[in-house]
């Protein structure tokens, strides 16, 4: 039975997709025109690229899919998704428990909220402003912080940014989906995802996992 959730993340998908896909069409229809210079071809390619990296982006984040579960090392998960965010230059830093901290999940579903959450909170701090990553074990549960040094969510928005769609700043890019299906991808390993925050003082948005499910 299709939900209404179901029905406002469809439409938000097909609004979210309709542009790349549009410059997606207009680089394929450009591309047919052999006058073209090699620079200007690889510009082309490039930006088609790109256009099919957006469209990937937008339907991961709107389908969290079925979980496959093994076990999983929060911490080892938690080193590769900073050092890849790392890469691009990007001011984020981990503090962690001695490994190893296991619980029962999708490696990829999991990689996919974290990567979600650290985006989010690169987006909304300010340039050279660390985000930093916290993993610890709190009553037998696994807690994932992302702290950023943003302006901070004021209490009553702080349910609606979980809505798909909902973006308080329509100034920093995204699709609006990326903490819904953090949500969504926490509940589904009996976890849940939450976030504490003051305005001026920035965000921390926690990820909780049991350590075993089974």
């Amino acid at each position: 039975m299709t939900t209404r959730a179901d029905r406002e993340r469809l439409a938000l998908l097909v609004h979210e997709v309709r542009s790349p896909t549009a410059a997606l069409a207009a680089i394929v229809s450009a591309l047919s025109d052999d006058r073209l210079d090699d620079d200007t071809i690889t510009d082309l390619i490039g930006l088609a690229l790109a256009a099919c990296r957006g469209i990937e982006r937008v339907v991961n984040d709107a389908a969290p899919g079925s979980l496959y579960l093994e076990d999983v090392d929060v911490v080892d998960l938690t080193h590769a998704a900073v050092a890849s965010a790392g890469l691009g230059g990007d001011p984020v830093r981990a503090v962690l428990e001695p490994p190893p901290l296991l619980v029962r999940g999708d490696p990829i579903r999991l990689r996919q909220a974290l990567d979600n959450l650290i985006a989010n909170a690169l987006a909304h701090s300010p340039s050279g402003c660390d985000v930093v990553v916290f993993v610890e074990m709190v009553r037998g549960k696994v807690l994932i912080s992302v702290q950023d040094a943003g302006g901070g969510i004021p209490a009553e928005h702080q349910d609606r940014i979980f809505e798909p769609g909902v973006r308080l700043d329509t100034d920093v890019p995204g699709s609006g989906l990326g903490l819904a299906v953090g949500r969504a991808i926490a509940e589904a390993h009996g976890g849940t995802l939450t976030v504490r925050s003051s305005p001026g003082e920035g965000a921390t948005f926690t990820l909780t996992l049991p350590i075993e499910r089974r």
